[in-house]
């Protein structure tokens, strides 16, 4: 009779559905063990796993910065103690420091380049000072002053190691200014104006 389900009919009657896929689920393999459960298990597992490994487990956090905000608060307090102390050379100095933490060479320089000839002399201002023009893509420039640092610097080193140092000029500071002027030195033999634009 037409309409009347046979072997090879396909049911459209979701209970027979049901059971037709349980019956698959559930039907022994030539071992005895239920094969389509453990495949279907293995599929959901593997589907699961493959959501979480997508989906990110944590944030990515920077490792070494405390964060835009903390930078910020930084530069604050600094502007807010070279305004009140216009005469400290170290206090112009942190500004300039934190404005170049803050990736801002711009406001760095503006900030050494207003000091007086004889505080901009100084070889921390000027090793400083130096940054602010690499930062900037002016690897010439920034090799010109950095010799100056290492210049004046260097006399005090070779005379005497137990000597006491001229105001400024350090060991740390001498080793800084030396490794900096050797890598500038290398940048600019090799083309090299700004190492951000050319890395």
């Amino acid at each position: 009779m037409p309409g009347t389900p046979g072997p090879g009919h396909l049911s459209t009657d979701p209970d027979e559905l049901w059971i037709a896929f349980t019956f698959w689920l559930v039907s022994p393999a030539p071992g005895g063990t239920i094969v389509g459960l453990r495949a279907f298990g293995i599929a959901v597992a593997s589907a699961l796993a493959l959501l979480w490994a997508t989906s990110g487990t944590q944030r990515e956090r920077a490792l070494l910065s405390d964060g835009p905000g903390a930078a910020a608060a930084r530069v604050r307090a600094c502007e807010a103690s070279a305004a009140a102390r216009p005469d400290d050379p170290e206090a112009t100095r942190a500004l300039a420091q934190a404005y170049l933490d803050a990736s801002q060479p711009g406001l760095a320089l503006g900030v050494l380049e207003a000091l007086p000839a004889a505080l901009r002399s100084d070889p921390r201002t000027e090793h400083l000072y130096a940054r602010a023009l690499l930062d900037q893509g002016r690897n010439d420039a920034a090799l010109a002053v950095e010799a100056t640092v290492v210049a004046s610097c260097m006399p005090i080193a070779d005379t005497s190691p137990m000597a006491p140092s001229e105001p400024g000029c350090d060991a740390l500071l001498l080793a800084s200014a030396v490794r900096r002027a050797s890598i500038l030195t290398e940048l600019v033999a090799l083309g090299v104006e700004d190492t951000r634009a050319q890395p």
